[in-house]
């Protein structure tokens, strides 16, 4: 826009307009600058601040803070106990990245299940909402119970009777649950002259789904897939409760049990912690991503 007064022309852009420049920085950082000016993010930094040296100035100044900072705090425990803590944490992300591969597959054939139309498909239909009604509606913790305890409790001849592999399928299928809807709201958000103008082309019903609506639906549901990947992460902790085998919650226990010292939980949550937030705002960045590209019409 030209500025009053006959000076020069000065270009302003808003965030996400069409005419930014190619490679100038987009962050929620940046455009907070641009749009609330130096002056309101001074104030957003001093008010952060106080609010924090508040909250921090008030635990410290409890009666009891000693003695919650040795129980929990513990410098000496935390650099005894750490090794051990992250050690076992590396299973907890194998074990949601095999999980997570199971899920995608089986929530996509739910989701496919569930978009199929027709009478002649309703069964596939009825299976598919039955599966995630009941999943969805049962917490997580209990199926990783029933499971874990109840099938190695049949011992039935050929199948598995560890406590870790029935907490990994209790993960699955509350997981594949959850995702398969995610799925669906993606396929469903597909515009059905894309189906359409597929089908026009020659395409059959099931090359349309495989090639036109499924591509695109994953495309968008990418975030919130993430989101939930990062839920099951920090689920993995629930395989302590059926499982022998020492998991970065289940070794700080054992860590804690040995002198009634805290600090081990608190390292294991510290793990999560550091694994989910560079998750999370790597979900952040797709969004922002996503929203420019649809706001400049470069996005499906």
């Amino acid at each position: 826009m030209a500025s009053g007064g006959g000076g020069p022309s000065k270009e302003t852009w808003s965030p996400g307009d069409p005419r930014l420049p190619e490679g100038r920085p987009t962050s929620k950082v940046l455009e907070s600058v641009k749009i609330e000016g130096a002056k309101g993010v001074l104030v957003a930094v001093v008010s952060t601040i106080v609010v924090l040296g508040l909250i921090v100035a008030t635990v410290t100044r409890s009666p009891s803070w000693p003695e919650f900072k040795a129980l929990f705090f513990n410098g000496q425990e935390f650099s005894e106990t750490f090794p051990d803590v992250a050690r076992r944490f590396v299973l907890n992300v194998e074990l949601s990245l095999v999980c997570e591969v199971f899920i995608l597959a089986i929530a996509l054939l739910l989701a496919v299940m569930r978009s199929l139309p027709g009478p002649v498909f309703f069964p596939l239909r009825a299976m598919a909402i039955v599966y995630t009604d009941l999943f969805r509606g049962i917490p997580t913790i209990m199926v990783v119970y029933l499971l874990g305890f109840g099938i190695p409790g049949l011992q039935i001849q050929g199948v598995p009777r560890s406590g870790l592999f029935w907490a990994a399928v209790a993960l699955i299928l509350s997981y594949s649950a959850y995702v398969a809807e995610v799925y669906r709201a993606g396929i469903e958000s597909v515009h059905p002259s894309q189906a359409a103008a597929a089908r026009s082309l020659g395409l059959s019903r099931g090359k349309t789904l495989r090639f036109v609506v499924i591509p695109q639906a994953v495309r968008r549901v990418i975030p919130p897939l993430l989101n939930d990947f990062i839920g099951l992460q920090k689920d993995t902790a629930l395989v302590s409760v059926v499982s022998v085998t020492a998991e970065a919650f289940k070794q700080s226990q054992i860590e804690s049990s040995a002198d009634f010292n805290f600090t081990p939980i608190v390292i294991a949550a510290l793990l999560f912690v550091l694994i989910t937030i560079p998750m999370t705002r790597f979900v952040d960045w797709l969004v922002a991503r996503e929203r420019a590209r649809r706001q400049t019409g470069t996005g499906l």
